[in-house]
Formats: structure tokens, C-alpha cells, sequence
């Protein structure tokens, strides 16, 4: 049988492979998933899980419970040579082997991308992952119980600084609910009040959220402006060190806690392969998202997708200077449809159609009951879009027992309000076992 490979199991990869379960006859193909996590992470909901509003686990999408039919390895994809058609696996643990497959999916997703600002690599935390989420919100809460206990001062005030750098709508969302969810906080402290806690966004152009149109964009500032939330628009990011912030207006002042959304970039591990990439590390591919060389022909056996992929946006909407589909879950989730059924058919002789889709709007969640939406000329903010940003994003979480989970976090959260707790011990979870064991007595 035909050996499907796929790189990376994000939204892409995992609706790729979760159609080819449906598409394909019994015994007409295999199909394998490589990726590092045994899950997808549904990233539209990494703020509301940094906010307390999803519970972090429903937030994810476990491979091997819904891919039944596919082999899921955990493990990364170190190197493919596709003119031999094998791909070097390397686990964590364990040695490296190579892959045979006839046809490569590279669905390899995108990374943080950085520049070399002086303590950013050192201090900052990017919003890609559960892992950091999950981490913003447990270190906001201890950061404001350690700040409980302080007197005011700068040290406290370093614990009560938020720092969000980047404006697009990943830097919003995470600013927004971070305010509202400290907002919330802070009320359960009687020796803090709101006006204590600082937030920063900063942007190094000359406004915010570019999916919407000026007037939205401007009606977040203001609305975040009267929660005590600071934006500061074409302003840089010039040193992050030892959390102390200066910017390219000359104000200086030190946060705890700095969160890096300042752009994506393909996947760095498919720099060094034998694939097509464009000037940007993405793979280059037709708009039926076949591979194809630097003439254009199709690189036989080779598909991509998501956003490690340069897939040319035939609707005529892309804002981007190549006219590619813009990185975002919207494009990546049908493009795997659409992928999974192009590789069945030429599976079968048939010829591939191309993807096309125009997008369904942008919708952004700033805090509980308060979001803003654009399609087109209409923009939508305040209450209204943010029931259109719960109901849009509740229902697109894959599968319907993790669409019940979301909606179940969204109840309960309403019948007896956000979850406050933290669990700071978990990232050492033997301290409080090591303090108390017991150890051999020293010999004589």
C-alpha cells in the first residue's frame, strides 16, 4: 500500500489525517502522523486558557483518540530527502531511524519568530503553545500574591507590570483578557487595588489588529484605555534585560512577566531538507497544495498546508505582498480538508481541484463580555461579538466531545465565575516529597 507521511499534527496535519480516515477505502493507503506532542492545541483558545476561562486539557485535541485508524508517532521530523522519499524520525528518547513513504504531507506549522532584542530570549514567553498559557496564568496568579504581601514600591510594582509585545490579534486578545482577568484578581486582595496592576502593549506600527478596519481597531484602544490598559503605537522594543523595558520613546520600567506575539515563522525544520521553500522557509506549493519547484513544475509526492506552506490565495483577499493565504486557523483547517480529499483523488488517477476560500470574518474575545468582529465594511464590538466570538470558536474546536468540554468550561464559568486558582508547585512537583524524605544517615 501507498505510505502517507505527515509532518506535524496541528490543524493542518490533524484534519488531513482525520479526513483521510474517511476518504480513504480499507487497505488503499497508510497513513502516519509525526509530531512532538501527542495532541493538537486549538490556538484561538490560548487566551481564554491564560484567563481561566478554558480549562487548559479541553483545550487540546489528543491525536490517538480521535486518529484511531492513522499511526501516530511522538517524535520529531530531523531531515527528509525526498528525492530517496525516506524522513529521518528522531523520539526523545531512544535512537533516530529513517521513514520510507511515497507521499509527504508537510503540515510542520509555525514558531515563535524573534528578533535580537537584548533579554527577550532570556525573559519573555511566547503565546504558541498550552504549555505557555498555562504558565502566563499560573505565574499572574503567584506574581499577584507575592505583591499582596509587599509594600509598595518598585519591587511590587515589577509583580503587577504586564508587558504584551506585539499588536495583531494574538498580542490583543492575551492583553485584553490578562486585564480582565487580573481585573478579577486583584479583588480577592484587601491590600491591593486595580490601579496597582500596569499593562503595556507594545506595537512598533501605527495601529493595532490590521485584520479590522481602522475605527474597530480604535474602539479597542479606547475601550482598553478606560480599563487602565496602555498601548503604545509605533513604539520599539529595544531591551528586555533582567525585565527591566526600554522602548524607543525613552520610558523605561520593569516587568515580571513580558509576552512575546510579535509574528510567527515557518518551522525551522525544514531548512536544511531537499524540499522547495520560498524566501520566508515555506514550502512552496500550487494552489491545489502540490509541491512545486522553482519552474513550477508539481514535486511529485509532496503536499502542504497550514502555515508552514505558501499556498497562493486564489480568492483575491490576502493582505499579504505575496498573495499567499495569511497563517491563521481559518486557512489551515480547510486547507487539510481539502488536502486529504486532492490526495485520494490523484491516489486515484483524478484530478486534484484547487483550495479557495474567502474568509468568514475576524472575531477577537478582550475579556469577559467584550470582543469586537469584522467582516468586510461591518464591524461588530462590545457584548454582541463577543457571543459571535464564543459561538464562532466553541463550535470550530474539533470534535463534538471537545466542543462539550469548552461549552461546559463557558457554564460553569458563568453559574459560578472564573477560576482564580493556580497550581505554581507543578513545575516542581518533588520539592514538598524532597523536604520531608528521609535520607541514609552519613557513615562514620
Amino acid at each position: 500500500m501507498p505510505k502517507i507521511l505527515i509532518v506535524g499534527g496541528g490543524y493542518a496535519g490533524f484534519y488531513t489525517a482525520f479526513k483521510l480516515q474517511k476518504h480513504l477505502r480499507r487497505g488503499e493507503a497508510t497513513v502516519t502522523v509525526v509530531d512532538p506532542l501527542p495532541y493538537m492545541t486549538y490556538q484561538p483558545f490560548l487566551p481564554e486558557v491564560a484567563a481561566g476561562s478554558v480549562e487548559p486539557r479541553h483545550a487540546i485535541v489528543p491525536l490517538r483518540k480521535h486518529l484511531k485508524n492513522t499511526r501516530v508517532i511522538t517524535a520529531k521530523v530531523t531531515g527528509i530527502d525526498h528525492a530517496s522519499r525516506t524522513a529521518t524520525i528522531t523520539p526523545e528518547d531512544g535512537e533516530p531511524w529513517q521513514e520510507e513513504y511515497d507521499q509527504i504531507v508537510v503540515t510542520a506549522g509555525a514558531v515563535s519568530r524573534t528578533f535580537p532584542i537584548p533579554g527577550v530570549a532570556d525573559e519573555a514567553i511566547g503565546l504558541k503553545t498550552i504549555e505557555e498559557a498555562t504558565s502566563i496564568r499560573d505565574r499572574i496568579i503567584a506574581n499577584v500574591d507575592k505583591a499582596s504581601n509587599l509594600p509598595a514600591g518598585p519591587e511590587r510594582d515589577r509583580l503587577l507590570t504586564v508587558v504584551v509585545v506585539g499588536g495583531g490579534f494574538a498580542g490583543i486578545e492575551i492583553f485584553a483578557e490578562l486585564r480582565s482577568f487580573v481585573s478579577a484578581l486583584v479583588g480577592q486582595y484587601s491590600s491591593l487595588s486595580f490601579e496597582d496592576t500596569k499593562f503595556h502593549l507594545i506595537e512598533a506600527m501605527g495601529r493595532i489588529m490590521p485584520e479590522v478596519s481602522l475605527p474597530t481597531s480604535q474602539w479597542v484602544i479606547k475601550n482598553l484605555a478606560e480599563r487602565g490598559a496602555e498601548i503604545h503605537l509605533d513604539t520599539q522594543l529595544q531591551s528586555a534585560v533582567d525585565g527591566k523595558i526600554e522602548l524607543s520613546t525613552g520610558e523605561s520600567f520593569e516587568s515580571d512577566l513580558i509576552i512575546w506575539t510579535a509574528g510567527v515563522m515557518a518551522n525551522p525544520a525544514l531548512k536544511g531538507t531537499d524540499l522547495p521553500l520560498e524566501p520566508r522557509g515555506r514550502l512552496t506549493v500550487k494552489a491545489d497544495l502540490r509541491g512545486v519547484d522553482a519552474d513550477g513544475n508539481v514535486v511529485e509526492g509532496l503536499w502542504g498546508a497550514g502555515d508552514a506552506a505558501a499556498v497562493p490565495d486564489i480568492s483575491g483577499g490576502s493582505p499579504l505582498p505575496d498573495k499567499s493565504c495569511v497563517p491563521n486557523a481559518q486557512h489551515a483547517v480547510r486547507q487539510g480538508k481539502r488536502l486529504a480529499k486532492n490526495l485520494v483523488a490523484v491516489l486515484r488517477d483524478e484530478a486534484p481541484k484547487d483550495y479557495f476560500h474567502k474568509p468568514a470574518g475576524a472575531v477577537a474575545g478582550l475579556g469577559l463580555g467584550i470582543g469586537a468582529f469584522q467582516k468586510g465594511k461591518l464591524g461588530i464590538t462590545g457584548f454582541p461579538a463577543w457571543i459571535m466570538h464564543r459561538g464562532y470558536h466553541g463550535l470550530a474546536m474539533p470534535m463534538w466531545e471537545r466542543k462539550f468540554r469548552v461549552f461546559g468550561n463557558w457554564i460553569v464559568q458563568f453559574l459560578f465565575g472564573r477560576d482564580l486558582t493556580a497550581i505554581p508547585a507543578r513545575d516542581e512537583p518533588r520539592v514538598a516529597f524532597e523536604t520531608f524524605a528521609s535520607r541514609p544517615a552519613p557513615k562514620a
